[in-house]
């Protein structure tokens, strides 16, 4: 959503406010064409003949979301069977799905082995269960290389106490296990967490991989994971994608090169996709003033998007109701039962109540993340695609809220 001289717009020129009108607030909005634009940057970045992007669904996991990657030509990352299962309902190939869990038993892994997925271990104990009970089918290994490459500690997943991966410290180990089991280690995988900040640090992981991946010598693919940051405001900090791009093809071509095959290199983006393609709106059901703030409450909360309470995220805000008028200091809160704060002392347009808020940066983990607490519906999704706006998750009603409870006659 950007603003022009009509107020604020999505993709061809509709307007959220009546998007609101027709489809009720709260509501999710996401526009294909950021999606595309964000897809197309990292292909012309990386310009290799292998390359292959997937997409990261645990970001935003909507069917049609996934159909239209697919159709962009990405594959999938997914890190559930559930998500396995909504990649291949969403027309994705086993093939072009990686499936990369964490702490789950070796009978989900054995789902994703009946389904024919890629899949990808990062733990020595299920590398050698699965090597037992699946010696030949071709596998990933996820190694941590023990870098921050910035961001928030609680989405950084690639440092020395991270539960994340096999230590690079911990490859002999590594070939131990696929020596005894004949295994064959198809590709080696790594990923740092989101909010690269510092390229040089990606890139020094980046060379603690290709160490690794010289030691196998069958590999098909080099995945570097992903992490890349996006701006969340004015003058933002952000991964340089075409530098990144730049600096690993290059090294990438190299040890190729080295290595006597052209490997295909593989990177698995989320928030990148779909971070900035998303906008959420919301409803002011009040304005209140106190002793020391003035608070904008909405019609929404934790239960809807979680991520400025669960790890201090930013999200822009903007009143669209009101493009003009003097500009008041804020605090914009939920409706939930807990301190479920938006932002602090945001200076917006003068706020009524009846106004509509839309928060950027909303496509990625939010929806996702979201709950039924205090007994609230999710919201309803829209997708902008080509100008026109299709409904692609209908609001929950009381029936859905109750749909899985199981009624017992043991009080009447």
């Amino acid at each position: 959503m950007h603003f022009d001289n009509n107020g604020y717009v999505l993709e061809g020129g509709l307007d959220p406010l009546l998007l609101t009108e027709k489809y009720g607030c709260p509501l999710y909005i996401y526009e294909t064409a950021i999606m595309k634009n964000q897809y197309d940057r990292l292909t012309k970045a990386f310009a290799l003949p292998n390359l292959k992007i997937n997409y990261a669904c645990k970001a935003l996991n909507n069917l049609a979301v996934l159909k239209f990657f697919k159709s962009l030509g990405a594959g999938l990352d997914t890190v559930s069977i559930q998500e396995v299962r909504l990649g291949l309902m969403a027309g994705f190939t086993p093939n072009e799905i990686i499936y990369t869990p964490n702490c789950v038993s070796i009978e989900e892994i054995t789902n994703a082995v009946e389904l024919g997925v890629r899949i990808n271990i990062d733990n020595l104990s299920i590398l050698e269960q699965f090597g037992s009970l699946f010696p030949q089918y071709p596998v990933c290994v996820r190694i941590n290389p023990h870098i921050m490459a910035g961001g928030n500690s609680k989405i950084s997943v690639g440092h020395i106490d991270s539960k994340f991966g096999i230590s690079f410290h911990q490859t002999p180990l590594i070939h131990r296990i696929v020596k005894a089991n004949s295994m064959k280690i198809e590709g080696i995988h790594m990923h740092t967490g989101s909010d690269i900040l510092d390229i040089e640090v990606f890139l020094q992981g980046a060379e603690i991989l290709f160490q690794v991946a010289e030691e196998f010598k069958d590999l098909e693919y080099i995945d570097f994971g992903s992490g890349f940051k996006v701006p969340y405001k004015e003058d933002d900090i952000q991964t340089d994608i075409e530098e990144l791009g730049e600096k690993i093809t290059a090294r990438f071509t190299q040890f190729c090169s080295n290595y006597g095959k052209n490997l295909t290199l593989m990177f698995e983006p989320g928030k990148f996709l779909v971070s900035q393609a998303g906008t959420f709106l919301v409803k002011v059901n009040v304005v209140k003033q106190t002793t020391s703030t003035v608070f904008a409450g909405v019609d929404s909360g934790l239960n809807h998007l979680i991520r400025p309470m669960l790890y201090d995220s930013y999200h822009k805000i903007v009143n669209i109701s009101k493009t003009e008028g003097r500009s008041r200091i804020y605090t914009i809160v939920g409706y939930i039962c807990e301190t479920d704060t938006f932002g602090v002392n945001r200076k917006l347009t003068e706020i009524n109540e009846g106004d509509i808020l839309a928060f950027y940066n909303a496509g990625a983990y939010c929806y996702t993340m979201s709950s039924n607490y205090n007994s609230r519906f999710r919201p309803a999704e829209v997708l902008i695609h080509d100008g026109q706006d299709y409904l692609i998750r209908r609001r929950e009603t009381m029936e859905d809220l109750i749909s899985n409870q199981v009624a017992v006659d043991i009080f009447d």
